[in-house]
């Protein structure tokens, strides 16, 4: 009975020395883990490995997870809320990458000691390279997406208003304040005016557009509506040119409360104002609704026949839909085993 007993404890004890000399060391650290912070590591193993994973907060406090992945994503062990895992082991059915992921909820950092072994499987996976290396993965794929795109465009000039407007003085008892009104098309992307007093400014439009028109040549010309105010519109050349003698007007651009506001002496806002003899200018704002032009007429006798022109540049376009193949390329870090 004594040499049977005997013989058992010798077999036994050949079986626990062998089964460590098998076991290789493969990471062992202390690694600190901040507050509200994740760690991770990535190791590799071969089919028929066994794995030994050793896990203590130097502190005995508590790392709210650690989870042991096989690569990408497919969860070997998990435990939650622990201070201490002691020779868990598992039995590695692939070989491939494992990742050991630890995260910590506290505010305050953790002090871990690690400690990941292997027991190969036999003596010719004894030498298995268990490093993980990383290479760049360019990976292309295509999806098809719906995209907008623009069918046709049409620029269209709009004259909207051409007048000779009558401005009384200030000893008129009608009073010396003429107010006009225009309305932006829709899609206005500018517009522009001319305000001339008198003879002299209407005979400066008549020169630029006579100018304009020998210039742009016979094409231009037909255009319908193209003039000065047009190619100042578009921010081309229009020929216009500033009097610099005769009698002035008053102008305010407002809209329709101001234009009241204006009238009943009250303070008021605007678009634009000038005092001249005439004048002319682009505006890109506002370009929508209905805009007031008051003119006012400081001379104390005589009246004004004062020239008024707007004109407004829309561009109407038509837009479609259509099927796209587009290409995405992302570059990946990707692990891989180098056996």
């Amino acid at each position: 009975m004594k040499k049977t007993m005997f013989l058992i404890m010798i077999l036994t004890s050949s079986f626990v020395f062998g089964q460590t000399q098998g076991t290789i060391d493969i990471y062992e650290s202390t690694m600190k883990i901040g507050g509200m912070g994740a760690e991770e590591y990535l190791c590799g193993f071969s089919e028929g490995d066994q794995l030994v994973f050793n896990f203590e907060e130097i502190n005995g406090k508590e790392l709210k997870e650690i989870e042991i992945l096989e690569y990408p994503s497919t969860s070997k062990f998990m435990d939650y809320k622990t201070s201490k895992i002691s020779n868990k082991t598992l039995n590695i059915l692939n070989t491939g990458i494992y990742v050991f992921k630890f995260s910590n909820s506290a505010l305050g950092g953790r002090i871990c000691k690690i400690k990941i072994q292997r027991v190969p499987k036999n003596e010719e996976t004894k030498n298995f390279n268990t490093t993980v290396y990383w290479r760049n993965v360019i990976d292309t794929s295509y999806t098809n997406i719906e995209e907008k795109y623009l069918i046709k465009s049409d620029t269209l000039i709009n004259n909207l208003t051409d007048q000779i407007t009558k401005v009384h003085s200030m000893t008129n008892q009608e009073g010396n304040i003429t107010t006009s009104n225009f309305t932006l098309p829709p899609n206005t992307i500018a517009w522009s005016y001319y305000i001339g007093v008198d003879q002299a400014s209407q005979k400066a439009f008549t020169e630029a557009t006579q100018k304009l028109s020998d210039v742009a040549g016979p094409i231009a010309s037909r255009i319908p509506g193209y003039g000065p105010l047009a190619a100042l519109a578009l921010n081309g050349t229009s020929f216009l040119t500033s009097i610099q003698t005769g009698e002035n007007v008053e102008y305010w651009f407002v809209d329709g409360i101001n234009q009241n506001l204006l009238k009943s002496g009250q303070a008021f806002h605007y678009y634009k104002k000038g005092n001249v003899i005439n004048d002319f200018s682009r505006m890109i704002t506002p370009l929508s609704g209905e805009i007031f032009l008051c003119l006012r007429n400081d001379n104390s006798f005589q009246a004004l026949d004062v020239t008024i022109k707007i004109t407004a540049i829309c561009v109407n376009q038509e837009w479609g839909t259509r099927n796209v193949r587009k290409m995405n390329i992302t570059n990946n870090n990707v692990p891989y085993l180098n056996n």
